[in-house]
């Protein structure tokens, strides 16, 4: 027997709706407008029939029980439920990953922070417990004419005294003169209680650069009263104080590198030589890089008459040939009685005497100091 919807509900029968197969559950949830699929299992839909006839008055409540859930229902339930809870795990546990690592940083931070305070603690007492008044007769004497040398006599004294570093910039100042104390004046207040940049600044100011070191290095010569270890041992700390002031370390690399450099340098033109010392070039190749990079943007020619601006001892403006030309001639004119013979001018000159100085050589007419004379008169 066909099922009719409309006969159903005509007459509707709680057992007789029990018994309906999933086609006809389907003409009858079509006929009351459910909402369903058709790929839904027969008890899914039934349900929603129950709930709608329910719902219409058309079952009472007595019709519940023939809602069963199926087990696919329950399992997808389960699953979602398992789902659900293993999601609220893994956010639990990636909140409890979050606050541990925020607690380790705040306790970094709490650590970072005693350690600077304690650090700053002990400063400031080693500081207070300083007594500056007592120890600043002991700051040597400051002296514009050996500026390059004080420093390390200061420095010396300062950690043999074991001085705070914080106040070696206050003790520096009160024996400031001259041309370090407007230095140190010009300096702001937090440059100014920096002792390493208080003596930057003051060496610049006394043009103390690597350079200025290389140069005392290379022309000081032994006084007639000096002894010669005197000589050598200045030598050598004039020499110190050049390696140190270009940081070569002890560095055999380095110095390789400073002697080329500087010999290279010796034998280019004077206009090179500046550009490569305004570049602070360290290397021996760098510098041949920049010369020809310099050559190439002038288009200048090192050769010729500006060959008179080279400066060293083998690079210099004289060939071998000129040098001996020039010390023949000086030769024979020390040698040659002709050239050394005094002349009859000369002995005429030696017999005349000025009417005004009383000097022999010159006449009244020609007396410099009588000229001088009258153009302060007039």
């Amino acid at each position: 027997m066909v099922f009719k919807a409309s006969e159903f509900m005509n007459s509707p029968d709680v057992d007789e709706f029990d018994n309906l197969k999933k086609d006809d559950l389907v003409l009858l949830a079509k006929h009351l407008n459910v909402e369903f699929k058709v790929s839904m299992r027969k008890q899914t839909i039934k349900n929603l029939l129950i709930d709608k006839l329910i719902e219409l008055d058309i079952f009472g409540e007595d019709a519940l029980q023939l809602k069963v859930e199926s087990a696919n229902m329950l399992d997808l339930k389960r699953m979602e439920m398992e789902h659900e809870f293993k999601m609220k795990e893994m956010e639990m546990r990636k909140l409890e990953r979050e606050m541990e690592i925020h607690r380790e940083i705040e306790l970094e931070k709490i650590k970072h922070s005693i350690v600077h305070t304690q650090s700053n603690t002990k400063s400031e007492s080693e500081s207070e417990r300083f007594d500056a008044a007592k120890n600043i007769r002991l700051v040597p004497k400051f002296s514009e004419k050996a500026v390059d040398k004080y420093f390390p006599q200061f420095e010396k004294i300062a950690e043999n005294l074991k001085w705070p570093k914080p106040i070696w910039s206050t003790m520096l100042q009160s024996v400031l003169s001259g041309k370090a104390a407007e230095v140190y004046s010009a300096l702001s207040t937090e440059h100014s209680s920096d002792y390493d940049i208080v003596k930057r600044e003051i060496l610049k100011a006394y043009e103390l650069v690597p350079e200025a070191y290389r140069q005392k290095f290379r022309s000081y010569k032994k006084y007639e009263n000096q002894t010669y270890v005197e000589f050598a041992r200045e030598k050598e700390d004039l020499f110190d104080r050049w390696l140190t002031s270009k940081k070569i370390d002890k560095n055999f690399d380095k110095l390789r590198q400073l002697l080329l450099l500087e010999e290279f340098k010796q034998c280019v033109h004077y206009d090179l030589k500046t550009h490569l010392d305004d570049k602070n070039i360290d290397t021996l190749q760098n510098a041949a890089i920049a010369s020809d990079n310099y050559s190439l943007t002038h288009k200048k020619s090192f050769k010729g008459p500006n060959m008179a601006h080279f400066q060293g001892r083998d690079c210099g403006t004289k060939n071998q040939s000129t040098v001996g030309t020039e010390r023949q001639n000086n030769t024979k004119a020390h040698t040659d009685p002709a050239l050394s013979k005094p002349t009859k001018d000369s002995f005429q000159k030696k017999s005349i005497t000025c009417g005004y100085c009383k000097k022999s050589g010159h006449v009244i007419s020609e007396c410099f100091k009588l000229q001088r004379r009258r153009e302060r008169d007039s």
